[in-house]
């Protein structure tokens, strides 16, 4: 196992009220917050302590499957294998809300519900740049 495996790697708040969201957190917590434009057209706001990129906040307005949902915190844990863990979950009596995929420069993502049926996102992070 590497020395990502197993840790908190990412987290991420889900909210409908992406302004007011930075607002609070710049203020209460002292980030900067940098915005950063999507391949679909979307942007993505990375919460920087330091100039270290600690979270993301996420807008889920516009997304149908997220309706019922209220604005919430959400964890991705490292895993080295992103797929195999995938298929452990669904062994293990989980359940995959989303199948892996791709996040450019990111690595590869998943989110499923655990044996226990709480919500996870888990993900091998790309490796870092070499210069």
């Amino acid at each position: 196992m590497s020395d990502n495996h197993g840790a908190v790697w990412w987290s991420e708040l889900n909210t409908r009220n992406v302004e007011k969201a930075k607002e609070y957190y710049t203020k209460i917590l002292g980030w900067t917050i940098n915005d950063v434009p999507m391949a679909d057209g979307m942007i993505y706001h990375v919460a920087m302590r330091n100039e270290q990129p600690v979270a993301g906040i996420f807008d889920m307005t516009n997304m149908p499957e997220m309706a019922q949902m209220p604005d919430h915190w959400f964890t991705y844990l490292a895993v080295d294998d992103v797929d195999a863990a995938a298929k452990e979950t669904v062994d293990m009596g989980g359940q995959i809300i989303r199948a892996p995929w791709d996040a450019e420069g990111v690595g590869r993502i998943t989110t499923l519900k655990d044996a226990a049926g709480a919500a996870i996102g888990l993900m091998t992070p790309a490796p870092e740049p070499t210069n």
